[in-house]
């Protein structure tokens, strides 16, 4: 059984049919990148699949269950997690508070009156950073942080409630090189215990972490397959030659 599978998805804004029918299936464990020309309805299906953006029409299935009018936070309660392109750290805060407050908005509401979360919680907001690279600045205000430093805060808070699918909307968008090598490694072992839904533009950092492709155009599912599949696809090359 797929984890996710969003099917006939129609989204339309007034005159503007942003989405005709499109289709998402992922897999336990599964990396897989949503790619396309701009203007092609990544992002909107992805907000769809968030519960950001209601759907027209379809469907969206998550581990066996109807979510399509779940709100996002349901979704998130039931092991989905979203970072959007936009960072949405708290900047006045430190790396360590950061991680803190989104690892406390998993515990319940006595221990957090009680003050029982912070000590209790201190070993997984030191893993986490850990994990990220970011441990030496855990007491520095995220604004100091560079940008791509900012996104690995955020999908690292984006993780602490332990997704089974996590989803990232551009999340290389505006680093360097370096960053975007980095970013790849980083991750790389979420493989083990999360799938990952990637909209991406950097083909070159998404073909290297994804294992399955999914190719819109014009609001609609033009290909779905192995990164091998689609980059031999003439109907994918057509799509971003015609675009370039």
């Amino acid at each position: 059984m797929a984890l996710l599978e969003a099917s006939g998805i129609v989204k339309i804004f007034g005159k503007l049919t942003a989405l005709n029918g499109a289709a998402l299936t992922v897999g336990e464990n599964e990396f897989h990148g949503l790619i396309g020309p701009n203007g092609s309805g990544k992002s909107t299906l992805m907000k769809c699949v968030a519960g950001a953006e209601t759907p027209t029409q379809g469907s969206v299935r998550f581990a066996g269950a109807d979510i399509t009018a779940l709100s996002p936070a349901e979704r998130a309660r039931a092991g989905m997690s979203l970072k959007f392109q936009i960072t949405s750290v708290l900047p006045a805060l430190s790396l360590y508070d950061n991680i803190l407050l989104a690892l406390q908005a998993q515990a319940s509401l006595l221990d957090l009156v009680l003050s029982r979360t912070r000590g209790a919680l201190h070993d997984q907001v030191m893993t986490m950073l850990q994990q990220f690279r970011l441990a030496e600045r855990a007491r520095d205000p995220a604004s100091a942080l560079s940008h791509g430093q900012q996104q690995w805060l955020e999908i690292a808070m984006a993780l602490a409630a332990k997704p089974r699918l996590l989803l990232l909307d551009e999340p290389t968008g505006g680093m360097s090189l370096e960053e975007r090598r980095v970013t790849g490694e980083l991750l790389a072992p979420i493989k083990a215990h999360c799938s990952l839904v990637i909209v991406e533009h950097d083909l070159d950092f998404i073909r290297d972490i994804c294992d399955r492709l999914t190719v819109l155009d014009q609001g609609a599912v033009l290909e779905t397959g192995t990164v091998a599949e689609i980059q031999a696809s003439r109907s994918v090359q057509e799509i971003y030659l015609r675009r370039a």
